[in-house]
């Protein structure tokens, strides 16, 4: 199997909207920066960017996110990029039978499926914490002989927000294969 060495991927134009049934500190936040998570963690795209796959020939190789519309396949030959095209491969996209290849393509597109955006939703809906504990990883309130509340959490909960949210069981259709 050929080896995906580096990947480029462009910054989209837009993402897609948020879903609609977020609640109001939920649909406060940045979309793009929740899209951005859920794309790291997912093979699929939904919105067109160009994106470049640097790939170590050798057998076999399909770009490792969809839907992609390949443009140029380039080899490299004698200390440069040359215009080529390879043949199809009963185990992947294409045959890279060479040493260095360059794949451009044009990846996105379609809507996003109901499980996907429901994996928005709760993303969203963890990160948008109550505001005056949303960056504390311990918080207590007292009011004395009324009410006590205390809440702890993980310090990382924001790094594992994907995994503690739910959003990532949702995606497991989706997840991105090293």
């Amino acid at each position: 199997m050929a080896v995906t060495l580096k990947e480029t991927e462009a910054t989209p134009a837009a993402y897609p909207a948020a879903p609609g049934n977020l609640s109001p500190a939920a649909a406060a936040l940045d979309a793009a920066p929740i899209w951005q998570r859920i794309e790291a963690y997912c093979r699929m795209r939904w919105t067109l960017r160009e994106v470049v796959w640097t790939v170590e020939g050798g057998d076999a190789w399909e770009p490792p996110l969809s839907p992609a519309n390949v443009t140029e396949i380039e080899v490299w030959e004698n200390g440069s990029w040359v215009r080529c095209t390879p043949a199809a491969s009963p185990w992947g996209d294409y045959e890279l039978p060479g040493f260095a290849y360059r794949v451009t393509a044009e990846v996105g597109s379609g809507d996003v499926p109901a499980v996907v955006s429901e994996a928005f939703r709760r993303l969203a809906e963890y990160l948008a914490d109550e505001p005056d504990r949303s960056a504390a990883s311990s918080f207590s309130h007292a009011v004395p002989g009324v009410l006590e509340e205390t809440y702890e959490r993980n310090p990382a909960w924001i790094a594992r927000a994907m995994e503690l949210s739910g959003a990532a069981d949702l995606l497991r259709p989706y997840k991105r294969r090293a």
